[in-house]
């Protein structure tokens, strides 16, 4: 453990729990000294974040960017589909 307390975890530990780089992570405190750890998952929606960039470019995104973000950053995430 760092003197800031951080601690370094190993790849293969990382990749066991699904984290990617640049990923939070979640901790839960458990009884007996334990801790759990979790990768942490996006809870906005495509259309929140759309809103946040509005107004701030002339730039209107391709279908294709689009396409892309929401596959990157929003596929399969429960709540996320397009309200109508």
């Amino acid at each position: 453990m760092s003197r800031k307390g951080q601690v370094t975890l190993r790849k293969e530990l990382l990749a066991h729990l699904g984290i990617q780089p640049g990923q939070r992570i979640g901790v839960e405190v458990l009884p007996g000294g334990r801790l759990e750890l979790h990768a942490e998952h996006a809870t906005g929606t495509i259309g929140g974040f759309i809103g946040l960039l509005a107004g701030r470019s002339s730039h209107r995104a391709s279908l294709d960017e689009l396409n892309g973000a929401a596959a990157s950053g929003w596929a399969d995430l429960p709540g996320d589909a397009p309200k109508e």
